[in-house]
């Protein structure tokens, strides 16, 4: 009997140590989630002195105060998104609590990303952009928010995609156009925009053919001008190979593009057979002394 009171005397004197000890320390009452760079304030209780901790994502206050009045923060002592860890310290008591801080919900600024920077026309799919949306304090804007793409190019009216942000990120897929030159990318959030600049380029040339003329001992080879399917020239530059087969052998000259033909001479063997190709498109065949 005298064992037990004893265990129960020491359970309840244990109690009401842990209750005054609560009471000396204080409470303390932090909002569950606040906005990027909105004023708060703490509420507290209990008497004396205590030390505030707010402990979060690069970010670290310290606050010496009162038990029992109310802690307040200015709009910009917090304007870091994250979790944040909220702590009072008083001898050696504490008390803590979670606080997470939201980014702001306008947005500010866009990053952009466009690839590739050059690519061929008329390629389904072909161009990638990557929108990540921040707000005034460069923090990645969580919630879902629309964002309009635009790619406008040289010729055709610009074509539009909306699409909404996930986890801060929103992308697309796009086609390049049929005209060679600039094209433009565009992200636009509200009244915030970004944009990027791509270089379209001719695709492969859609259809080779040449000429012979002859010169003596000698054929004059030449191409139309060398265009892709959607009518852009070829770039000076591009290699134009012409092969010569004839009964003692095989002669080739490999010739760039200069002001959208090549030409180059060969020489004009009896029953020659001479083709035309550039990469992989093959062009027209001519038979030297036959029909054509």
């Amino acid at each position: 009997m005298k064992r037990g009171f004893l265990l129960v005397t020491l359970a309840l004197l244990t109690t009401g140590a842990l209750r005054l000890a609560a009471n000396e320390v204080g409470m303390m009452h932090p909002p569950k989630t606040i906005v990027a760079g909105t004023g708060f304030s703490i509420p507290t209780s209990g008497d004396g002195e205590a030390a505030l901790y707010i402990v979060g994502p690069a970010q670290v206050i310290r606050r010496n105060i009162k038990l029992g009045e109310t802690v307040t923060f200015a709009a910009s002592d917090l304007v870091n998104a994250g979790h944040y860890s909220v702590s009072i310290v008083s001898g050696s008591f504490s008390q803590s609590a979670d606080m997470d801080v939201l980014s702001a919900p306008q947005a500010a600024s866009i990053s952009l990303l466009a690839k590739p920077s050059r690519l061929p026309v008329d390629r389904p799919q072909g161009i990638s952009g990557v929108a990540y949306v921040f707000d005034t304090f460069r923090n990645l804007i969580l919630q879902n928010v629309p964002v309009e793409f635009q790619l406008s190019v040289l010729s055709g009216a610009p074509s539009t995609q909306t699409v909404e942000t996930k986890n801060g990120v929103a992308w697309i897929r796009m086609n390049s156009g049929a005209k060679a030159g600039i094209a433009q990318l565009q992200a636009h959030v509200e009244s915030v925009s970004e944009k990027r600049v791509l270089q379209e380029v001719p695709s492969e040339p859609c259809r080779l053919k040449m000429t012979a003329q002859g010169a003596g001992e000698k054929i004059k080879l030449q191409t139309d001008p060398l265009r892709d399917c959607s009518g852009n020239a070829v770039p000076d530059g591009t290699v134009v190979t012409f092969t010569e087969t004839y009964p003692e052998g095989i002669a080739t000259v490999d010739v760039p593009l200069k002001r959208g033909i090549a030409q180059t001479e060969m020489p004009a063997h009896p029953g020659a057979v001479i083709s035309v190709a550039t990469g992989v498109v093959l062009g027209n065949e001519i038979h030297w002394g036959g029909a054509r």
